[in-house]
């Protein structure tokens, strides 16, 4: 593409993003349920969502991986519906429906025709603040969580690299724990644990309810008022915030597992947007991760997988957003014939080469156009409309934001690229794992990075 064709196409896509996101309303119930509503009513159809503003980093130790369990323990019943019923009612009617667990929020969603979404409302009201956690259930369903363990994580190779990095990553900072807990919290987890956490917090001042699609906003704020007005508000527990010592040094793990071939991952501690000393710098990141990995075209694929042939895979990862600072990731997997130590020298000699050449005007703005389509194009889907929204209400930055995020990523320039590579792509900042793999047995498996979030 030329680039009067970039600079053609880049307005276009902005009118487009800006044609698809409606208007946007924003209310409060007297509980303190944060309700927003986005208009789209290009198809007749709506997304309901519950937002609860608790995830693993919420979780003190020894009680790693019980926001998640609790997600699933949603699904197993009300004095009012039974286990199971709220996904069977829902798929009755047409919906989708699921719930994840991050490490900020807890999520629940359902995706149906817009004159069914009071039945959404009030299932979600319902199970609110009456589940039942029923003993026997929870017993269930706690094996289910851990069998998902070992399935998702010890079980392959590349998910427990990603743990054991995180683990030594972080000094302080939750983000150390996985989502999905440590099999011994898991094992010593009781129903009580359960009630006391999902009494503390699932009540409507700590949630946010999303509705996005074909929709009248004032309906959805009566049915809001009707099914979660009644709910009782609940005392906000008190969140103390942690800090990471200021890093001093590189730290290397190595991990010794099952699998068909090694894997590095290297991560720069780098903040998020709200909690960067310039407001610029989390998506001067954002753009810098993108250089790296951002297609075909991206540095990574041209030159060290198409062009050195020194890697059969590698990427590059950052989210602006997050409820505590995170880290910039790097990662990938040796070509046949190549080790390790090659694959990592000719990593770091690509963010060398960004740190002292910078990133040229042209490159640059090819990048910024990409990042800028991909996040147009989100606003096509109700679901992803209301997952930024919901997102960016939970971690307490406001869903206003997600509609400024194109302008700031346009506004990044050359210069600030290079000037986040040169503070950010420190050793300092370091932490390396190194997935040294032994034979593989029968049923290993071998698969990419996890545990962001996890669905149930």
């Amino acid at each position: 593409m030329t680039t009067l064709r970039r600079l053609l196409l880049l307005p276009l896509l902005l009118l487009a993003g800006a044609a698809a996101a409606g208007p946007t309303h924003e209310y409060r119930l007297d509980n303190g349920l944060k309700v927003i509503v986005r208009e789209d009513h290009r198809a007749p159809v709506a997304t309901v969502q519950v937002w609860y503003r608790v995830g693993s980093s919420y979780e003190p130790d020894g009680l790693t991986g019980i926001s998640h369990v609790l997600e699933h323990m949603m699904f197993k019943g009300t004095p009012r519906y039974g286990p199971g019923e709220y996904s069977r009612i829902l798929s009755a009617n047409g919906a989708e429906e699921n719930a994840f667990t991050s490490r900020d929020y807890t999520g629940y969603y359902a995706t149906l025709a817009n004159d069914r979404i009071e039945l959404a409302m009030e299932l979600e009201a319902d199970r609110m603040r009456h589940l039942l956690l029923l003993p026997e259930e929870f017993a269930k369903e706690l094996e289910v969580v851990k069998e998902e363990r070992r399935l998702r994580t010890e079980d392959r190779p590349t998910a427990l690299t990603y743990e054991q990095f995180n683990a030594v990553g972080y000094r302080v900072l939750p983000y150390r724990n996985p989502i999905i807990g440590w099999m011994s919290d898991l094992d010593q987890m009781t129903a009580d644990d359960l009630r006391a956490w999902y009494q503390r917090w699932y009540a409507p001042n700590n949630a946010i309810l999303v509705v996005a699609g074909d929709v009248d906003p004032k309906e959805v704020l009566a049915l809001a008022q009707k099914h979660f007005g009644p709910l009782q508000a609940q005392e906000p527990p008190v969140v103390r915030e942690s800090r990471e010592p200021e890093p001093r040094g590189a730290t290397r793990v190595t991990v010794r597992a099952p699998a068909r071939q090694p894997y590095l991952l290297m991560g720069f501690k780098t903040p998020v947007v709200g909690q960067a000393d310039a407001p610029w710098e989390p998506y001067a990141l954002e753009v810098l991760a993108s250089v790296l990995d951002g297609g075909d075209s991206a540095r990574f694929s041209a030159r060290l997988v198409r062009g050195s042939e020194v890697a059969s895979s590698a990427g590059a990862e950052y989210s602006a957003y997050g409820r505590l600072p995170s880290m910039l990731l790097v990662d990938g997997t040796p070509a046949e014939g190549q080790d390790m130590a090659v694959l990592e020298a000719a990593l770091r000699a690509e963010l060398e080469r960004l740190k002292s050449e910078g990133v040229q005007p042209a490159e640059l703005e090819r990048v910024i156009t990409q990042l800028v389509a991909g996040k147009v194009y989100e606003r096509d889907s109700i679901m992803a409309q209301a997952m930024r929204i919901g997102s960016m209400e939970a971690l307490g930055l406001g869903w206003r934001l997600a509609d400024e995020e194109v302008e700031r990523i346009r506004a990044v320039t050359p210069e600030q690229v290079q000037a986040v590579a040169r503070k950010f792509l420190d050793d300092k900042r370091l932490t390396v794992a190194v997935l040294d793999p032994l034979p593989m047995g029968k049923g290993s498996v071998a698969t990419t990075r996890g545990d962001s979030s996890h669905v149930r």
